[in-house]
């Protein structure tokens, strides 16, 4: 009996025992009972499919739009080197680096063909470094130039030489030379040596000779070179899509591009010529790894160019009324597509409100009320949705900038270009935005 009763009391102590060790532990853990909170994240922690968004209509626009290219003065000291060492040769443009070290000269020579440019790399002061792009390569959408923002490297596009005049051979049909070449030296030896003796000649510096080897293809790819010029090597190797815009990301890792088959591109020429209007292209947008990885983000096709993230994770793209966010970076990246068309129906409603009633508000007397009696009454049901052919503000989306990490600037604009510059109409441009904000992570127990 003794041993038994022992055996009770140990049996009876377990519980106890339990229960003070629970009671411990919760003393300096939160209760597993007790409601937990959702961890707060940042927008750079969360993918593009757990992104919240508010929509704000008619807001300023940025007041800078990140990676756009401002426009700049010609180096007076690039120019003073062609004016006097390079007659053959006609400077374009010079863009120079963020850092301000290095100067980009894109030019053509007097019997290049139109719209065919090469590229040579500069020192501020005019002290030519080396020639970037060889004699068989051609360099197009000079406007599209861009330098990365660390100044390290520079990306371009160029294609094979449509006209390779000097080696002898003949344009290729359909083009002409941009100005017509110099007329041949008929002049005796004789005369030729008294000139030489009347008008001697300004000692020039040497001209560092074009690279070679560098691989081009039948239309235009991505190329990209260092800050002094060199390692000129493609990126994108696809004989068949035309590569017609591309943009740094913030890191200088990468290029969001647009790119467009050849067919699709002939077929955008022709469609524009019958309205004889000036081609707007259009593409699908990729990103473009230096070491010429790529993934194409959509297949879908916008004439709007991406935007990168300022912390290079994401990129966006607009496709009408659509905003599309992918993610830049991870093994699983992911795509949110954000529809605007009935905000911007709302928003677009109210503007035209707005801008009728400025407008009776700038009549008096009977023309007033004589406009108010022609003008039919835009107002519906709130049940309704405004009908988008009674709206002059309602456009799709022309331009998209990201410019904080939260913000989401995209502007609505009627816009049409046409081969008469006279003609063009740009009209109801407005900017609105996207409030962005992580959606909270499940709580963690």
């Amino acid at each position: 009996m003794p041993i038994c009763r022992r055996k009770r009391g140990s049996l009876a102590l377990v519980p106890a025992v339990l229960t003070c060790g629970i009671l411990l532990f919760s003393g300096c853990q939160n209760s597993p009972f007790e409601t937990q909170k959702p961890v707060q994240l940042s927008i750079k922690d969360v993918s593009a499919v757990r992104l919240n968004y508010r929509f704000e209509a008619d807001v300023p626009g940025p007041t800078e739009i990140p990676g756009q290219r401002k426009p700049e003065e010609r180096n007076a000291a690039v120019q003073s080197d062609f004016d006097n060492n390079r007659l053959t040769e006609l400077l374009d443009m010079t863009i120079s680096s963020p850092d301000r070290k290095h100067v980009l000269a894109v030019y053509h020579r007097i019997n290049d063909i139109q719209s065919e440019y090469r590229l040579d790399m500069y020192l501020p002061d005019g002290t030519g470094q080396r020639k970037m792009t060889s004699d068989t390569m051609a360099v197009h959408f000079p406007e599209s130039i861009v330098w990365s923002p660390d100044s390290t490297s520079l990306a371009f596009v160029a294609m094979i030489r449509a006209g390779q005049i000097d080696t002898g051979a003949s344009p290729s049909p359909g083009t002409t030379p941009s100005k017509t070449q110099p007329a041949a030296n008929t002049a005796t030896p004789e005369e030729s040596e008294d000139a030489e003796a009347e008008s001697p000649q300004t000692p020039s510096a040497p001209t560092p000779p074009a690279p070679t080897g560098i691989l081009t293809f039948r239309t235009e790819q991505i190329y990209i070179a260092s800050a002094d010029g060199s390692g000129v090597k493609a990126v994108t190797e696809n004989e068949g899509l035309i590569y017609f815009f591309y943009a740094w990301s913030p890191d200088s890792s990468m290029l969001a591009a647009l790119a467009t088959t050849s067919r699709e591109w002939r077929y955008q020429e022709i469609v524009a010529e019958s309205k004889k209007e000036m081609m707007i292209p259009a593409g699908r947008p990729r990103i473009i790894e230096k070491n010429g990885r790529e993934r194409r983000l959509d297949d879908g096709v916008t004439s709007v160019h991406p935007v990168w993230s300022p912390d290079s994770l994401k990129v966006a793209d607009a496709f009408e009324t659509q905003i599309r966010i992918y993610d830049a970076a991870g093994t699983t990246p992911t795509q949110a597509a954000i529809p605007l068309r009935n905000q911007l129906l709302i928003s677009s409603q109210a503007y035209d409100r707005n801008l009728q009633r400025q407008s009776q508000e700038s009549n008096t007397g009977a023309d007033a009320n004589a406009q108010a009696l022609e003008t039919p009454s835009p107002e519906q049901p709130l049940s309704m949705l405004p009908d988008e052919k009674q709206l002059v503000s309602y456009n799709p989306i022309v331009e998209i900038a990201w410019s904080t990490e939260d913000l989401l600037y995209l502007k609505t604009a009627y816009v049409k270009l046409m081969k008469n510059e006279a003609d063009n109409v740009t009209s109801f441009a407005r900017w609105h935005r996207l409030v962005l904000s992580p959606q909270p992570a499940a709580p963690v127990r």
